[in-house]
């Protein structure tokens, strides 16, 4: 019964961290007089061709984020520690970053353009939401078990 409420509260916390991770990025782009969908374009470039219609590269970007976000939140709720599942979040989120944008981003031309920091920010805000959510949703159930 454990690992249903485990993955039951992965699922929540990893939904809620794909539906906000995106605000820093785009409200830095919007700040700035940047391109907005900029980010998204690339993401979806990852699945199809860049020369795509944009409403094909947002269903790809929805598609490779969606996964990418269920891998990673998979991941870390395997490993990361029940204590101190917020802070171990966001620090693992920042090595993520660095594979996500540094190694693997680096294959592909979309992704190499975009500027590191908003996206870093992005990786950070995706580690604070979900162990933020985590750590909610085990001491509320803690506390009504």
């Amino acid at each position: 019964m454990r690992s249903s409420i485990c993955w039951r509260d992965a699922l929540v916390a990893g939904a809620f961290a794909a539906l906000l991770s995106g605000i820093p990025s785009t409200l830095y782009a919007w700040a700035t007089g940047g391109d907005v969908m900029e980010a998204t374009r690339a993401a979806g470039a990852m699945l199809i061709p860049a020369t795509s219609a944009e409403r094909e590269l947002v269903i790809a970007a929805a598609i490779v984020h969606i996964n990418v976000s269920l891998f990673w939140t998979a991941v870390l709720v395997v490993l990361l520690p029940h204590r101190h599942i917020f802070i171990g979040s966001i620090v693992a989120l920042a090595f993520i970053a660095i594979l996500d944008l540094r190694v693997i981003g680096q294959l592909f031309p979309e992704i190499r353009a975009l500027s590191f920091w908003p996206q870093f920010a992005d990786h950070l805000a995706f580690g604070a939401v979900l162990g933020g959510v985590l750590a909610y949703r085990r001491r509320h159930l803690s506390a009504s078990i």
